[in-house]
């Protein structure tokens, strides 16, 4: 088993920026990637940004790439999320989820973490 917990959500004004972060435990030897994934209200949950776990490669969705920068600290079983000129169409909750084989296939997720950007 493995245990996400996010932290690091908050309420800020559009332009500001934002650090969130995921600590993973438990089986993390077993983790491929991990990735962040947002749902705002009345809509589907998303991608967000992804990282591999072995090669540290990173991918992102369309509307944050420029802005949002996902990283991992190896010694901290940690990925973070690093959100630069938010806008109000950021504002979800954000979910940070772990899998063993492709980020396509989510294993674990964690709670949560609202952020949310006012204009």
């Amino acid at each position: 088993q493995v245990q996400l917990v996010e932290s690091g959500g908050g309420l800020v004004q559009a332009g500001a920026s934002l650090r969130l972060s995921c600590a993973a435990s438990g089986r993390t030897a077993s983790i491929h990637g991990t990735g962040w994934f947002r749902q705002a209200p009345g809509k589907e949950r998303e991608f967000v940004a992804a990282i591999s776990w072995s090669v540290s490669s990173t991918y992102y969705a369309g509307s944050v790439k420029g802005r949002f920068t996902i990283s991992r600290d190896n010694a901290k079983n940690t990925v973070y999320l690093q959100m630069n000129g938010l806008k109000p169409e950021d504002t979800a909750v954000y979910y940070c989820g772990a899998t063993l084989t492709s980020i396509a296939t989510i294993d674990y997720w964690g709670q949560g973490t609202q952020v949310t950007v006012s204009s």
